[in-house]
């Protein structure tokens, strides 16, 4: 913790960004020297202009000190993302075009050929005339190139920063990690330190993350924490603390609609649990979640679909085959389709949408349709299951009922799961094709319900023009999950068949 002479604590300022406040509890402490670095191209410039821009809104005078970029540069990033560098002083340190005339060499301003503490000096010389409370520095790579050595180039850093220590400004520092080994000289030196990183996959666009690497004095949230840079600057996504997010609801059952499958659930799921839809491509569980999104649209209650595998139109000409008035209840607002890019979607930036879907649009039911194509979106598929957890235990915490798609592999027979998330559910509600009497069938059954009892018999379902039909147990039946069952009662108590499809 930083020691400081003031009896007071200090009101935080805000970074310029409303996700690194979040993760910083509120902002940085003022009157004190802060470190960004990264590659280029991670969006430490970025950042670090939403910082001063905070202060221009709120007349605090802003200096923006370039060293290896021209006010040109910045006013063109600064015009892309719909902004205005009206009250931010940018104090060049970098020759204009013009300087390429040999004529004008001995006149030049250029870092690379002046002595460091010349440089230095044109800093402290700008800062006093101007008294700004907001600094920028960028970039440190062309002090520690003027530096040439370890030693010289951390005594200038302390120089800048005792300079600044009684000018009641607070300074950010860039640092585009140009050397061959990473400065933790600098790290000491700085009040706090913020990685940004840009990561390259083998398929779909550039995942960004940050990392506060240091901060003294505040308790900030660790760890990394995606974002990506938009029309307005870096959109910070906070890694999601399930702990954090709790309300009181009453746990009452939520119907699906259909009278049989809630008798087989033990009269329906419960809020603030999930149900896990496991079975064969096609078998029916996107249709089965279907049909608990329209239930909760009939009784007023938002429902948000989150579609990594099908678009908005496949689903709704499903919806119409099966009967379920989607587009009514999507014209009311009580049902949204957000389709998901699994390629272009990191996954805090997928569970800030449902953060938003659950905490601004109020949703009850969110289904996830499906955890195959939330795979996909994974950097790192050894986290899926972290992450998962921390959704799921958040949704729960805040009464929602969350109903999760996972598709296996193959149809009938032994089937083969890509992960196994069913530790993960309250409920799992599992589906099968099998063969009776030269026809493909469909067969349900609940083998996992935390809360409640629920029925252990095989039902076997339909897909009409009607919706999801349930039929009534098995009896008689062996072998319905290996695809080939047998039979051995007197009457084949089976449904009338009705081809509909269903993705």
């Amino acid at each position: 913790m930083d020691n400081s002479s003031d009896d007071h604590d200090p009101e935080t300022i805000s970074s310029g960004s409303a996700g690194l406040d979040n993760i910083l509890g509120g902002g940085f402490d003022p009157e004190r020297m802060y470190l960004y670095e990264g590659r280029p191209g991670s969006g430490k410039t970025t950042l670090a202009l939403q910082f001063l821009l905070e202060g221009a809104t709120k007349g605090e005078a802003t200096l923006y000190i370039a060293l290896s970029e021209t006010e040109r540069e910045l006013s063109l990033v600064a015009k892309r993302h719909g902004w205005s560098l009206k009250g931010v002083t940018v104090f060049e340190l970098v020759p204009p075009e013009t300087t390429l005339d040999p004529s004008q060499e001995l006149t030049l301003l250029q870092p690379a050929d002046m002595e460091l503490s010349e440089t230095t000096q044109l800093i402290f010389d700008t800062v006093e005339k101007l008294d700004p409370t907001r600094v920028v520095i960028d970039s440190l790579s062309e002090l520690r190139l003027l530096a040439q050595s370890p030693l010289r180039y951390r005594r200038q850093i302390l120089a800048l920063k005792h300079f600044f220590s009684g000018r009641n400004a607070t300074v950010i520092l860039l640092d585009d990690l140009s050397s061959q080994q990473n400065d933790l000289q600098l790290h000491s030196i700085a009040h706090g330190v913020v990685l940004l990183e840009q990561l390259a996959i083998d398929y779909g666009a550039a995942r960004r993350r940050l990392r506060v690497v240091k901060m003294r004095g505040i308790d900030f949230k660790g760890g990394f924490h995606d974002f990506i840079i938009a029309r307005g600057g870096l959109k910070i996504f906070p890694r999601l603390i399930a702990a954090e997010h709790h309300k009181d609801f009453d746990g009452d059952l939520v119907p699906s609609g259909n009278l049989e499958l809630d008798t087989l659930l033990g009269g329906g799921l419960e809020r603030g649990t999930n149900a896990l839809l496991i079975g064969a491509a096609g078998v029916g569980k996107s249709s089965l979640a279907l049909t608990y999104a329209v239930a909760a649209a009939d009784r007023g209650e938002r429902t948000f679909i989150f579609a990594f595998d099908e678009g908005r139109g496949t689903m709704g000409a499903r919806a119409r085959t099966l009967g379920l008035p989607l587009q009514a209840a999507t014209d009311k607002g009580l049902i949204t389709v957000e389709q998901i890019d699994p390629a272009e979607l990191s996954p805090g930036e997928f569970a800030d949408r449902v953060r938003t879907a659950v905490e601004v649009e109020n949703a009850r039911i969110v289904i996830i349709d499906s955890l195959n194509g939330y795979l996909n979106a994974m950097p790192d598929e050894r986290f899926l299951i972290l992450q998962m957890h921390e959704l799921l235990s958040y949704l729960s915490q805040l009464g929602v009922m969350t109903i999760l798609v996972l598709a296996q592999h193959g149809l009938v027979g032994p089937m083969e799961t890509p992960l196994d998330i069913s530790y993960l559910a309250d409920a799992v509600i599992m589906l099968r094709y099998f063969e009776f009497d030269g026809t493909v069938r469909r067969a349900l059954s609940v083998v996992k319900k935390r809360s409640g009892k629920h029925e252990h018999a095989i039902r076997e379902f339909t897909l009409s023009s009607h919706g999801v039909g349930v039929g009534p147990p098995l009896k008689g039946f062996s072998g319905i999950f290996s695809g080939t069952p047998t039979y051995h009662g007197e009457a084949k108590p089976l449904l009338p068949t009705e081809t509909i499809g269903d993705d």
